[in-house]
């Protein structure tokens, strides 16, 4: 999808339409999840401070993030690439691998259908995406960034919406492009391979495979080497579950109250134990993540022999992981997951570090507490039910998935 967040934005407000828009966390803390086109060609990029965002297009309109709305229209989005294919793989709310092997004799060649999928999603949807056709994965995307629109000093022009790279043609499309294009090659990779006199993946192709592996490492090097040399045979993956299940928030301000900490993470638990159940997973490790306000991180995690699905026991964990970090310095971060995940329902609750397992008894009841919680939520809505502590001035506090994504918003 073409600048997603971005976009979505403008399809619910039209008038900001022509403007440099730029959506993310809004406040001093806050990261750009997104820009327009418009204000791109301010040198606007996601991931980039959103102070640094405000110097350079001051005039740009700043929106908070609405990542339950952006959930919504990449379903849509989705639901209409299945029509083409039941072989889609989403890598994110906005980009995924489909393969239509199966649907040319029925569509036509797949340059055809990606030029088809583009017009739907206009039609349907309201937005512009850009494709590329390739034999592999790893072709199809970089033929996708350069489907894109352009930016210019003019403003942005419209990309051929659809790049093929043709059988027979993947290294003549690969070997020109600058050796940063690959999959793993980030600034420190580039460094090595640089000192090598490798600046293009056509230079990289040229490599024997030991000097490769030399520079970078065995499993870098041969992953690099192969892709250099067009060969990416990875499948589309159907049902790709995520190995962990997590939430963390950035704060407004560095904090060290320990109470206050601690109730976050009841939202935190409270929100991770939901996914599980509706995952109908399990995981036996807690992991807790601190970062510090001169942006140091550290992890701890605690793992228990059954799988834990219910939030006061994730909890539980986490807080007791919590009491063990000096948080005296400032906490400008906290995060709270669940990993090395077992499929059904939980097999038994650990509730402290100590490794006290509750009665089977205690253990059903908790089971059908949170059978009723998840029913009362499907039907009335996530702020219908939760967690007393949660329970503020304005209600119950519940934590939205993605809502802490890109950082604080402005007050």
């Amino acid at each position: 999808m073409d600048a997603f967040f971005a976009s979505v934005e403008l399809l619910d407000r039209p008038e900001l339409r022509g403007r440099p828009v730029v959506v993310g966390g809004t406040g001093p803390r806050g990261v750009v999840a997104a820009a327009s086109y418009e204000a791109r060609g301010y040198g606007v990029r996601s991931a980039m401070p959103s102070v640094t965002a405000r110097r350079l297009c001051p005039h740009a309109v700043f929106l908070d993030g609405r990542h339950g709305r952006y959930r919504e229209v990449s379903a849509e989005v989705m639901e209409l690439f299945g029509r083409v294919t039941p072989l889609v793989e989403p890598l994110s709310l906005d980009e995924a691998f489909l393969d239509v092997t199966g649907a040319t004799r029925a569509l036509g060649a797949a340059k055809e259908i990606a030029a088809r999928i583009r017009a739907d999603v206009a039609a349907e949807v309201g937005l512009s995406c850009s494709v590329g056709v390739a034999s592999s994965k790893f072709l199809a995307k970089l033929a996708s960034e350069q489907a894109k629109p352009v930016v210019g000093d003019r403003g942005p022009r419209p990309g051929p919406g659809v790049v093929e790279v043709e059988a027979g043609g993947e290294l003549a499309f690969l070997h020109p492009l600058p050796v940063s294009a690959l999959w793993g090659v980030g600034p420190k990779t580039f460094a090595k391979l640089s000192r090598l006199g490798v600046f293009t993946v056509g230079d990289l192709a040229a490599l024997p495979l030991e000097a490769v592996t030399a520079a970078v490492g065995d499993s870098v090097g041969r992953h690099l080497h192969e892709l250099a040399r067009g060969i990416d045979e990875r499948p589309v993956v159907v049902d790709q579950r995520p190995k962990s299940v997590s939430h963390e928030e950035t704060f407004a301000a560095d904090r060290t109250d320990r109470d206050g900490i601690r109730r976050e993470l009841v939202r935190m638990a409270d929100a991770v134990a939901s996914r599980l159940r509706a995952a109908g997973m399990g995981g036996r490790t807690v992991q807790l993540k601190v970062r510090f306000g001169d942006f140091s991180t550290i992890t701890r995690s605690h793992s228990v022999t059954g799988l834990l699905d219910d939030a006061t026991a994730i909890w539980r964990i986490g807080a007791a992981l919590l009491d063990e970090v000096d948080i005296g310095p400032g906490v400008r971060l906290v995060g709270l997951g669940v990993a090395n995940w077992g499929e059904g329902a939980a097999e038994q609750l650990e509730l402290d570090l100590s490794g006290a397992t509750p009665s089977v008894t205690a253990a059903a009841s908790r089971h059908a507490a949170n059978e009723a919680v998840d029913a009362i939520r499907a039907r009335f809505g996530p702020t219908a039910i939760g967690p007393a502590a949660l329970v503020g001035g304005d209600g119950l506090e519940t934590f939205e998935a993605g809502s802490q994504q890109w950082g604080p918003t402005a007050e």
